[in-house]
């Protein structure tokens, strides 16, 4: 019943708030958004490294997950580019920012009408053209409220399943050739804290303000342009709007590479992370390093 009223106090406040801009044929708006993702540093504990070694490692992780990236949109399609950077010295050079770019999503494209998802991604040289239909989430719409900027926002919660690949696992497994491999009950908590994990819940933030059915990344399908997005330890946010700018960009849906779905895409990714993650266990760190003697 209060989610009933909810909908139909949000849809009233939209008939009235509307402004005839978003019913122009040519309409378009473009947002800007910046990721955070918290660092968990207790997996380097036990580890023999130096403060030193910590602070590089925490200084090119957050190269990585601190971007900023542009949502272009109107009434029916969006696409979600990362905008490109200089990196600062130090950061992101050689192996580990080859090896850190295969992980990298590339321009990501959606047509809520069609229920399209249209996704190109480089793979250690491999071009692939992602192709499935939208992330389906059942929303909950709350009756909670903040302000983001100059906009008046609501909040909606979900569960969301992980793919199989999740970047945060991986590790560098235990060094078995100097008997420390893991304790068999050790392995099974992981394998247990790992099956909990497969779950996590997304909380957004969208404006009404703005009746477009799109947001950042894959998500979308609330009665407003989400502008905050919270899922695990990061953090999607809006820093600025722009609606009907007098240079329109085109949007092009990608098209090139190997059609692949999401799943198919996630197996190949997780495929190729246990060959790594063997090829450390081994000594031959990223691929194209030099194994150690």
């Amino acid at each position: 019943m209060q989610t009933h009223l909810l909908k139909l106090t949000i849809t009233t406040f939209l008939l009235l708030i509307t402004p005839r801009l978003f019913a122009q044929k040519d309409f378009q708006g473009k947002a800007y958004y910046q990721t955070k993702t918290a660092l968990d540093m207790s997996r380097f504990n036990g580890r023999q490294i130096s403060e030193d070694q910590k602070k590089r490692i925490v200084t090119r992780m957050k190269s990585m997950f601190e971007k900023t990236y542009t949502l272009t949109f109107n009434q029916t399609e969006s696409i979600y580019k990362e905008e490109e950077k200089l990196e600062a010295p130090g950061t992101g050079g050689g192996r580990w920012r080859a090896m850190m770019s295969s992980f990298t999503a590339g321009d990501l494209y959606k047509n809520v009408k069609e229920q399209l998802l249209l996704q190109d991604q480089e793979f250690f040289g491999k071009q692939f053209l992602i192709k499935d239909s939208l992330l389906q989430l059942k929303w909950i719409l709350g009756s909670e409220t903040k302000q983001i900027g100059t906009y008046t926002c609501f909040k909606a919660t979900a569960t969301k399943v992980n793919p199989d690949f999740d970047f945060n696992s991986f590790r560098r497994p235990p060094d078995r050739e100097k008997g420390t491999e893991e304790e068999p009950e050790k392995t099974e908590k992981r394998s247990e804290e790992n099956e909990e994990h497969r779950t996590v819940e997304v909380e957004v933030w969208y404006t009404p303000q703005i009746p477009i059915n799109q947001g950042p990344g894959e998500y979308w399908g609330l009665p407003g342009l989400i502008l905050e997005v919270n899922t695990g330890r990061t953090t999607i946010l809006c820093s600025k709007i722009v609606m009907n700018p007098d240079a329109k960009d085109k949007i092009v849906a990608p098209s090139k590479g190997k059609e692949v779905t999401r799943e198919a895409y996630n197996k190949i990714v997780k495929k190729k992370t246990e060959e790594m993650r063997e090829n450390f266990r081994r000594g031959g760190g990223p691929p194209g390093g030099r194994r150690r003697r």
